[in-house]
């Protein structure tokens, strides 16, 4: 049933798969298809002090809400904007003493806006809040039993005296919230901070080489073309990374989504030979087994050691998995990229630029071989390479792979995004670098040696 109306995109029977949209005109690549406000979002319970439970951006310096003392926010501006949504939860915080976790803040700001807007938010929404798929009936056992805890907390949490609700309606709302829940990211789209319900983005369907993407930009969630799309074709996005097997995507897709993924990339198996290929040098079989066995466990202890903090044994694991991966495995390989994405990231906090930048362009070669010529993910990855050249001295290739990457987040991110921003900020000054490299490589690489001996502030440690 449609509710409301958009001018590019109109809801339709999508078959097996259900409801979907479709292109309502022909769309260009980069143009927003269509810009969505939550209907109720959350900050996650682990960046509840960090992150403005506003706008969803990081700050050092929040202000805390004197009523119930766990909301945050950037100022009086954001606190005021937020109130309608926060009030009601205010009030619950401090009638029982602290705030539950995200599913049940999540849930009961679902079912307070809903009281409030009857489920549909504007007249451009599609389709009421809860008319969306909960799959609880899907659920295994033990998702069953968290969410019956969740359930069992959102009854102590819900304000006395308000309209009362079933456990199974109850129920029905955190299953939309796990099968339909968007994640939020913060200001530069690097960290995941928080979660929110955009019901005319539920309706868009999976696809692992989708026609769109997906953005969190100055607070709206946009859905962008990622290439011309036809008039009356399906819109898609992709709910999991393309850089797994198909087998394991459609596993993931299974476990957490409920249904069987059949695009032609999973049902033809396109690119799994890539990311499993063998090194052109042809080694034997038995000698890819061994290796790439190597390199899941190897894999395994580097992501412990990361999370650990221990740097120099990361690099120490690294160097050991690529060399035994050398000659064996594609430059394509699954755990070969990983490695290499690991190490450049690892080495280019640790100041290892010049080694750093040769791991992340080996690393960059794989990924345009595998991915979507528009990914956002390897718009991303080619910013951190060019970035890792830059610092490295290797301005001409610093600078080729941020106007690339560049090209790349016009599309997925477009023109007003703060990451797109910031890279036109390193394209504009790689390229006066650039000039002054060519007039004088001696006094660009003393200016550069100066700058280097100040912290670097554009990498963080690796999370």
């Amino acid at each position: 049933m449609t509710v409301g109306n958009m001018e590019t995109a109109a809801l339709f029977d999508a078959g097996k798969k259900g409801r979907g949209l479709r292109a309502s005109r022909e769309l260009r690549a980069g143009e927003v298809v269509f810009a969505e406000p939550s209907f109720s979002a959350v900050v996650f319970d682990s960046f509840a002090t960090q992150v403005c439970h506003s706008c969803f951006r990081h700050q050092a310096k929040l202000h805390r809400c004197a009523q119930c003392k766990f909301a945050h926010y950037c100022d009086r501006t954001c606190q005021t904007a937020c109130w309608d949504e926060h009030k009601q939860e205010c009030g619950a915080i401090k009638k029982i003493g602290k705030a539950p976790n995200e599913h049940v803040r999540l849930a009961a700001r679902v079912l307070w806006r809903i009281h409030k807007d009857t489920g549909i938010a504007s007249d451009s929404q599609l389709i009421s809040v809860d008319q969306l798929e909960d799959h609880v009936a899907d659920l295994p056992e033990g998702d069953l039993k968290k969410l019956q805890t969740d359930v069992h907390n959102f009854q102590q949490y819900w304000s006395r005296g308000r309209k009362q609700h079933s456990a199974d309606y109850i129920s029905h709302i955190f299953g939309i919230i796990k099968c339909n829940g968007f994640t939020l990211s913060d200001q530069r789209g690097l960290q995941a901070v928080g979660v929110g319900l955009f019901p005319n983005l539920c309706l868009v369907n999976h696809d692992c080489w989708p026609n769109c993407t997906v953005v969190l930009n100055h607070g709206k969630i946009e859905l962008r073309a990622l290439e011309k799309i036809p008039e009356g074709e399906e819109l898609t996005v992709s709910y999991v990374d393309f850089l797994n097997l198909s087998a394991d995507r459609q596993k993931k897709l299974k476990e957490h989504f409920h249904f069987e993924c059949t695009c032609s990339h999973c049902s033809q198996h396109i690119k799994d030979d890539l990311m499993m290929d063998a090194a052109e040098s042809k080694p034997s079989a038995d000698k890819v087994k061994e290796v790439t066995a190597f390199s899941k466990e190897c894999l395994e202890k580097i992501e412990k050691s990361r999370i650990q903090g221990d740097f120099h044994e990361v690099v120490k694991l690294c160097h050991e998995c690529l060399g035994k991966q050398e000659n064996v495995l594609a430059d394509t390989h699954l755990y070969r990229l990983r490695v290499l994405s690991v190490a450049s990231e690892v080495l280019s906090y640790m100041r290892s630029f010049s080694e750093a930048a040769g791991y992340a362009r080996k690393m960059v070669e794989g990924y345009t071989k595998l991915y979507h010529p528009n990914n956002a993910q390897l718009g991303m990855a080619i910013m951190r390479a060019g970035v890792t050249h830059w610092h490295a001295g290797q301005i001409e290739a610093g600078h080729s792979l941020i106007c690339k990457a560049y090209g790349i987040l016009m599309v997925t991110h477009g023109p007003n995004h703060a990451m797109t921003r910031d890279l036109e900020s390193m394209r504009t000054q790689t390229e006066v670098e650039l000039k002054m490299f060519k007039q004088n490589e001696q006094e660009y690489h003393t200016m550069r040696d100066a700058a280097l001996k100040k912290p670097v502030t554009s990498w963080e440690p690796p999370c």
